[in-house]
């Protein structure tokens, strides 16, 4: 960390539950996002803005109207345009010392699989519940910790899961079936500032991992009702005969 450093982070390192060795953490950090829309939009300016080292961002969509709704990293001038080759573009202006892998693709388990490897942690900003679980399956292989969220209508949900800790849930332990899948923002609609406010929390959640700051409840799924201002959470525990993490037998 040079003195350029210690300037920009100055606000990070007074805080004393991350300093200057919390602040070197995230430097040296590598994240892996899917997704650059609703979600992402939110969550990846302010990953970088923090001094995240590397990012891989992943989107197989392009920018259009309806996107400037609520995908405020975006702009009109990014209409047409790659959601991740123009996330990239907004990142590097907020931080040109934060590596950015920009993927136009839709990631396979394989893919993701590869990509975790070489991350310290995975956030799920996807919209479709085959990707959700492709990268629950990912992240429990790879023993990667994921903050998973979610957001439609006046709606949205947040979630830590851990599968570098003993006996913590996944993603099938608490969604293990067939839920409903791609559209949900294009048929039900999304209350616009909804996706900042999942979207800033998974950052809270991811900040707070790699520099160690805080706690971070897995098994814990928090709900958030837009309409009402309102916060709930539900606790929910392993399930040993979960299909993707649950103990041989």
């Amino acid at each position: 960390m040079d003195d350029r450093d210690l300037l920009r982070y100055s606000r990070h390192i007074l805080l004393e539950e991350i300093g200057i060795e919390g602040q070197q953490k995230l430097l040296d950090a590598s994240a892996l996002v899917v997704g650059c829309g609703g979600l992402g939009a939110a969550v990846l300016p302010y990953l970088a803005a923090a001094g995240v080292g590397r990012l891989i961002i992943a989107d197989s969509d392009t920018v259009d109207e309806t996107n400037l709704q609520r995908q405020t990293a975006f702009s009109e001038a990014d209409l047409g345009s790659s959601k991740a080759e123009a996330m990239k573009g907004r990142l590097n202006a907020i931080n040109s010392r934060t590596h950015i892998t920009a993927l136009n693709e839709r990631l396979n388990e394989p893919r993701l699989h590869d990509l975790m490897q070489q991350c310290d942690i995975a956030i799920d900003c996807c919209d479709n519940f085959p990707t959700r679980r492709a990268i629950n399956r990912a992240s429990v292989a790879t023993r990667t910790p994921l903050v998973s969220g979610a957001a439609a209508r006046f709606e949205g949900q947040l979630a830590v899961y851990r599968p570098d800790l003993p006996d913590s849930p996944c993603y099938a332990c608490l969604f293990d079936g067939d839920q409903a899948d791609d559209g949900a923002c294009a048929v039900f609609g999304v209350f616009a500032p909804l996706v900042g406010i999942i979207g800033t929390s998974q950052a809270v959640e991811t900040l707070k991992i790699l520099t160690g700051a805080g706690s971070s409840r897995c098994g814990v799924l928090n709900i958030y009702d837009a309409l009402n201002n309102e916060w709930q959470q539900i606790e929910f525990a392993r399930n040993p005969q979960c299909t993707v993490c649950g103990r041989p037998h």
